[in-house]
């Protein structure tokens, strides 16, 4: 979850303005994909520098592929099996493929399909769902609003999720609302498909839970009442690929991403030193570790560094949930994960802390937790 924000940790209680992000007196950078996706010369604000530029032909990440149908169904040697397997994958890099999953698969090609009735149509119709300065929900057309260089080439569209029974059509009222009536159906989608996500998340924190030694329980009640994010990609094509990111280098701030790929590719993750693919497959969900998740499981489990590329001929698309704890859920890990030989690492703190540490403070990257601890000690001694 690339959450766009400023790279600053000096004086993180008055923030900077960082050189990234835009000058008042500066017009911003449109970023039109119906226009983009056929230049030759790409703007400036869109070329990444040469040490971050994409390689196209990386070596495939052997990622585990965990069949959840026996889990599902309460085999119990199924489930320690994908317990075991879940864990291994986690103090390594922490992504996992999730198969055999239950979730409708109508439900996912019309999470797909209905992602075309909102980013085809033009700018000025997508704009009436434009994100507002540090918020996180909303339109956002690469972030030009808000920085100036290192720009991702991508569109996206995030809203707010809530697993509280009192908030069981969130998403599809924030979409009718912000995109009129003729979005209800399109809302009514991503709300099913959030629900979908949210179960499904469920399930795997009780086989994290059964991994890190703690019970299935323990996460689960955790999220049970979870306020997530769910965001639609939509990369168009680029005739310079090789110069810059659909989306830069970043560990996820949230819990647990639970990402369905189309089949164009260009997921790409840092392991050993060195970048590899994730092949699409459409029956799998990418399952991966965010940071949120690394500082509840005291840094036993990890947030793995990824990026995503674009091409020049097909528009790819993905549909990212971010599980995230209930605001008022303190981000403590169990008691059975701290002790003599592995001492608290990261202190106490809740989602919308971190949260608005990332839209406010600090462009999300590999370091986010590590810079948002040494924030919060900060604070603690002013």
């Amino acid at each position: 979850m690339a959450i766009e924000c400023i790279t600053n940790i000096q004086s993180m209680s008055q923030p900077q303005k960082h050189h990234q992000e835009h000058k008042e007196d500066e017009a911003p950078l449109v970023f039109d994909a119906s226009l983009l996706r056929h230049q030759l010369n790409l703007p400036k604000q869109f070329i990444w520098p040469d040490e971050e530029k994409p390689c196209m032909n990386v070596p495939e990440l052997g990622v585990p592929l965990i069949d959840l149908g026996g889990f599902l169904s309460g085999d119990p040697v199924a489930t320690m099996e994908a317990a075991r397997i879940v864990g291994e994958a986690c103090q390594k890099h922490g992504f996992f493929l999730v198969v055999n999953h239950g979730i409708d698969a109508n439900l996912i090609s019309n999470a797909h399909s209905y992602m075309d009735d909102f980013f085809e149509v033009p700018l000025s119709q997508k704009q009436r769902a434009q994100r507002k300065t540090g918020e996180h929900c909303g339109y956002a057309s690469s972030f030009t609003g808000r920085f100036s260089s290192k720009l991702p080439w991508k569109e996206t569209l995030s809203f707010q999720y809530s697993a509280e029974e009192n908030s069981s059509t969130i998403v599809k009222d924030y979409l009718c609302n912000t995109l009129e009536k003729e979005f209800e159906q399109f809302g009514r989608v991503y709300q099913d498909y959030c629900d979908a996500m949210s179960n499904l998340s469920l399930g795997i924190m009780e086989l994290l839970g059964m991994s890190l030694g703690v019970g299935k329980a323990c996460f689960r009640e955790f999220f049970e009442e979870n306020n997530s994010i769910m965001r639609l990609n939509y990369y168009p094509p680029c005739q310079k690929p090789d110069l810059t990111l659909g989306t830069g280098p970043h560990c996820d701030p949230t819990s647990l991403t639970i990402l369905h790929q189309d089949q164009v590719g260009g997921l790409q993750v840092f392991v050993d030193n060195e970048w590899h693919s994730i092949s699409p497959n459409f029956n799998a969900f990418v399952v991966n570790i965010g940071d949120t998740f690394m500082a509840l499981s005291n840094g036993r489990y990890k947030s793995c560094l990824h990026r995503a590329v674009v091409n020049s001929k097909t528009t790819r698309k993905s549909l990212a949930f971010f599980l995230c704890p209930k605001g008022d859920k303190v981000v403590s890990p169990p008691s059975e994960l701290v002790d003599d030989l592995t001492p608290r690492i990261y202190p106490d703190f809740t989602w919308p802390m971190l949260l608005e540490f990332t839209q406010k403070h600090y462009r999300a990257d590999m370091k986010t937790l590590e810079a948002f601890t040494n924030w919060l000690l900060q604070r603690k001694m002013s």
